[in-house]
């Protein structure tokens, strides 16, 4: 669905070179600390700057040949672009209607009023959730086949944030879609995503399964003695700690049988991030 060869785009005090892929039906998070590079990948992807190296296949084709149909077939929410606040719901939907063939204008409507988001309101006066929620549902509206959501459940509650998530799940249904998203939100990755790139400083770090971080990851709390006797084979990352060290291993069950005496903790995604970036490797 997207592919991302070894792309690279040079800025005066940044470096964005990297790779990653976007296979069908599934939902991969692109996740990482502010200015790491998340909202420059998505903007190569989309065409907003000019790569230096590399190049981006989409629906199996590089991206500079991509016909107007197709384009038509990728949903776009950015963190850092929203409608003209002169705009209502209404103006919204005289300006998309003739871009998008597959536009379905009843069920965006009906979106819209399920979010109480009023057609006739100019948007200048939406709140920064109700904002939010028009750009996910506008990128849902039109039958696209790939998502591209930069930070969609920011500034949301917990209960929209709930509801963009079971719109995410119900886009997914048909099979053949798939979606690239960013959110600073561990929990909302952790129940929607199936796969996770770390990305710092503009390069990936760590790239998994989100079912294999959860379940086989973890963070081993051990003092200087224990770290010294005990085996490295499966550990990815240190930090040193006062009591000692926080080791991060993707084997959590073979050391939690084959050194019981240890403190194993469970790995979350934002634990995860800490060790890869704060952390050294070893």
């Amino acid at each position: 669905m997207l592919k991302l060869n070894n792309i690279e785009k040079q800025y005066p005090q940044f470096h964005l070179k990297c790779s990653l892929k976007v296979p069908e039906n599934r939902i991969t998070a692109l996740i990482g600390p502010n200015g790491a590079g998340k909202t420059t990948t998505f903007k190569a992807i989309l065409g907003l700057i000019h790569l230096d190296k590399g190049d981006i296949h989409i629906f199996n084709k590089p991206a500079e040949r991509l016909t107007s149909k197709d384009r038509a077939l990728i949903g776009v929410a950015l963190s850092d672009s929203n409608f003209s606040g002169y705009l209502t719901i209404q103006d919204v939907i005289s300006m998309i209607t003739p871009l998008y063939p597959e536009f379905n204008k009843e069920q965006f409507v009906n979106n819209c009023m399920q979010f109480n988001l009023p057609l006739n309101k100019k948007i200048k006066e939406f709140s920064t959730g109700m904002k939010a929620k028009l750009k996910i549902l506008t990128a849902v509206s039109h039958n696209a086949r790939l998502l591209i959501l930069d930070k969609p459940t920011a500034g949301l509650d917990v209960l929209a944030r709930q509801e963009i998530l079971d719109i995410l799940r119900e886009y997914m249904l048909p099979g053949d879609r798939s979606v690239l998203i960013s959110s600073h939100i561990s929990s909302d990755l952790e129940e929607l995503c199936d796969d996770i790139y770390l990305i710092h400083q503009g390069q990936i770090l760590l790239y998994e399964e989100t079912h294999t971080l959860l379940d086989c990851y973890g963070i081993l709390k051990v003092t200087e003695e224990q770290y010294k006797t005990l085996d490295q084979t499966y550990l990815i990352q240190k930090k040193k700690e006062s009591y000692g060290y926080s080791l991060l291993t993707s084997q959590k069950q073979y050391y939690q049988e084959n050194a019981p005496e240890l403190s194993i903790e469970k790995c979350t995604i934002d634990e995860m991030i800490l060790m890869m970036i704060k952390g050294e490797s070893i």
